[in-house]
């Protein structure tokens, strides 16, 4: 290593020295004195024993005291930790009880909730929130909850993730009420000398005023995540908290019936088949201590019982769909090793389980995450059965990552394994280091290197490699900046990792500079910004796409989010890719220009919109767009949300199939008799696919860990009698009864 290198890796090293700062005094939380009757009403007396912690105005006014009172406290005993809050409201008939689905994303409504960083790592907390109605919101939060908004929903946020908690809420004339408890089994943490350190944020909304509120203070130039960022949160001290080493056992039964209708050999009829379906498995979870959790799977069900969203795909590149199978959620995280970009991952545990969409049987497997020392560490393996001509396969992983230089920068590695019983096999190692330099800056750097025995390449060269060096400035006030370097080797190919873009290298990045007007205005923030990109081909070193978009945003104080942006674009396309079975971009460089406008309303009224819109050139053609999805909050339990999406393409260069129309429509609607039973109808159309899909999920969850699901599916073509050969009236028809139920032993 030359004296250049060296360094740099000293001043990296003294920077973050230099930024440690001083240590945040810790809050002690108190122990209850005496019993709490669980009732949603915190006026025991044991709750006045308990310090209250005082809310400060995050939105639309930052820094004011709150528009409305709110008692919050916060204590434990040996078995939970107990929070009761008394949120009170002058005019509580303009409380916006909006829904009681389970895991809503509660962004807009009235609602309240903590984020917990049980590690006190600055870096990965769980959320637990409710809103009027009682429901329960959970979630894990990773990254310091950065990385913007991609499929799945916000970056840094894992909605799917679930645990045991229990809350009640009441309401009345003068506002609501919360009671929550929060097993201390279910919060992973490594307490010192008999004392767990964590970090806590408090947050409430209140939707008649737009306004969020927060303990501690929480500054909003960190962006719309920034009420769930670990690194701002305050410390606190729980004294003597040791929880149980329960064994969790849940087995299940599945059983249903299927009906498909496929092509024959000869492709000129279709052929019905008949699938009964049964199955039946077991998964087994013991937390061996506070913070070291085992899990065990046996004849893993995989089904899928909430839908992918159908997605229009204008690009030449692969769709990534986000994973929602339960056994994948318990500290997913650690397993992120982010490739860029919102998708770009060495680890996609979608390649497990499932091959071009469809399901195949897991036969088992086990996963152990949790805390060794200073190290996180995870450890994942599962075995797969041969299917078709997909032979079974093996799957592993293994992930450390540890805290280095101050509490927000750390250095980790990643191993991943795909081992066929055919013989074939794929593995793949990182190293990552994310390092906080000063102030909001950050530097990621990543190194990753894939073997297949089916590419011919050698590790010592670049072919099978990948590098990532990344500078952000982590603000929306001010001057900031995002700069990405990539390469990505074109043997690079690891076999449980998803890559949008192979075979490139390139820079990226966005320069932005964002204003926070205060009080007096009606905007709450606003910024010019500059996003660009440049990637050329490894193979023939020429262009394979730049894009250089300069924009405007604006949010409000009463939440409506407005942006607009020029688009231009230049591709180099190596080879023809289809748009429809009409429509075929042929291999060539394009320049086009175009606009993009974007515009949503806030989530707190009853009906609320978001929509796009597109215009400008496309390629050798012209493309006009628009993209609508509105919410319809009929009450607490009914909610219908359509959506619809157009494109015009036209190319009027070209000698025939000039054009294409584009009509993308969804409809979802929910209804919920309690918390605890809901029901979800999902129906989707393509008119490009000639496709309807259709999906009727029914849920009953009287408490965590029972679950019994009723779903139906629906997937049948729009009949076109001239087809040849002649479509049946449905591809598939499956209706699936699912039990779930865990014992707490």
């Amino acid at each position: 290593m030359n004296k250049s290198v060296y360094g740099f890796l000293l001043a990296v090293f003294s920077l973050g020295l230099y930024n440690y700062g001083i240590c945040q005094e810790a809050v002690k939380i108190k122990r209850i004195s005496s019993p709490i009757e669980f009732d949603g009403i915190p006026d025991e007396p044991a709750w006045e024993t308990l310090d209250l912690f005082p809310l400060t105005m995050h939105r639309p006014n930052f820094g004011n005291q709150p528009s409305e009172k709110s008692e919050v406290r916060i204590g434990y005993d040996d078995e939970f930790l107990w929070v009761g809050a008394s949120l009170f409201m002058a005019d509580a008939s303009k409380i916006f009880a909006a829904t009681k689905k389970r895991d809503e994303m509660l962004f807009g409504y009235d609602a309240f909730g903590i984020v917990l960083d049980t590690y006190n790592d600055n870096e990965n907390a769980l959320a637990f929130y409710t809103a009027p109605t009682g429901l329960r919101t959970d979630y894990t939060i990773f990254n310091d909850a950065t990385g913007g908004f991609g499929p799945g929903g916000p970056g840094g946020m894992n909605i799917s993730w679930n645990t045991f908690w229990d809350v009640k809420t009441t309401r009345d004339d003068n506002g609501w009420y919360v009671e929550m408890r929060i097993p201390f089994s279910s919060l992973k943490f490594k307490p010192e000398n008999d004392v767990a350190t964590m970090g806590l944020i408090i947050t409430r909304n209140i939707s008649a005023n737009t306004e969020t509120d927060t303990y501690p203070v929480i500054d909003p130039r960190y962006g719309f995540m920034s009420t769930n960022k670990p690194s701002l949160a305050q410390t606190i001290e729980i004294e003597g908290a040791r929880p149980s080493k329960p064994l969790y056992v849940a087995p299940y039964v599945l059983g249903g019936f299927s009906r498909d209708w496929s092509l024959n050999e000869m492709e000129t009829g279709y052929v019905m088949e008949d699938n009964p379906e049964y199955n039946a498995g077991i998964d087994i979870k013991y937390n061996i201590n506070s913070n070291l959790t085992l899990d065990l799977t046996g004849n893993t069900d995989f089904a899928q019982v909430e839908a992918d969203d159908q997605q229009v795909n204008l690009t030449r590149y692969s769709l990534f769909f986000p994973e929602k199978r339960m056994f994948f959620q318990e500290r997913s995280s650690l397993f992120d090793f982010r490739l860029g970009g919102f998708t770009d991952n060495l680890f996609y545990s979608r390649n497990i389980g499932l091959s071009r969409g469809q399901p195949i049987r897991i036969y088992g497997g086990a996963r152990l995450v949790g805390r060794f020392g200073k190290w996180d560490m995870g450890f994942l393996d599962m075995q797969t059965a041969e299917h078709e001509e997909t032979p079974g396969e093996n799957f592993g992983v293994v992930r450390m990552r540890r805290q280095v230089i101050n509490p927000n920068s750390y250095v980790g590695g990643i191993f991943t394994s795909r081992i066929g019983m055919n013989g074939n096999h794929n593995f793949a190692y990182g190293i990552d280091g994310i390092f906080r330099l000063f102030g909001d800056d950050y530097l990621i750097v990543k190194l990753a290197q894939s073997y297949d025995d089916q590419v011919d390449s050698k590790l010592s060269s670049l072919d099978p490699s990948f590098l990532l060096v990344n500078w952000e400035r982590r603000s929306e006030e001010g001057f900031a900046y995002n700069l990405n370097y990539t390469y990505s080797g074109q043997n690079f190919q690891p076999g449980i990792g998803f890559i949008m873009r192979g075979g490139v290298q390139g820079i990226n990045g966005q320069l932005l500079y964002g204003w926070i007007p205060g009080e007096q205005s009606r905007l709450f923030n606003y910024n010019v910004n500059v996003r660009a990109e440049r990637y050329t081909r490894l193979e023939d070193g020429n262009l394979e796409a730049m894009q250089i978009s300069p924009g405007f945003e604006i949010n409000t104080k009463k939440d409506i989010h407005a942006e607009i942006s020029l688009e231009i674009q230049k591709e180099g396309v190596l080879f023809d890719f289809d748009l429809s079975d009409s429509i075929t971009i042929t291999a060539g460089e394009y320049l086009f220009t175009g606009v993009e406008g974007r515009i949503g309303t806030s989530d707190s009224k009853r009906i609320s919109v978001r929509g796009d819109i597109y215009g400008g050139q496309f390629y050798d053609g012209r493309r006009i767009g628009f993209e609508a999805e509105t919410n319809f909050n009929f009450s607490s339990s009914f909610i219908l949300s359509p959506g619809y999406e157009f494109n015009n393409l036209h190319f009027p260069d070209r000698a025939t199939n000039t054009s294409l129309n584009i009509h993308s429509v969804n409809m979802k609607a929910q209804y919920m008799l309690s918390t605890k039973l809901s029901a979800t109808i999902l129906v989707q159309y393509v008119n490009t696919e000639d496709e309807f899909i259709g999906n009727f999920r029914l849920r009953y969850n009287p408490r965590e860990g029972i679950d019994f699901y009723l779903v139906y599916n629906d997937y049948r073509p729009i009949i076109k009698r001239s087809s040849i050969p002649e479509l049946p009236q449905f591809f598939n028809k499956t209706i699936l009864v699912k039990y779930t139920h865990t014992f707490i032993l």
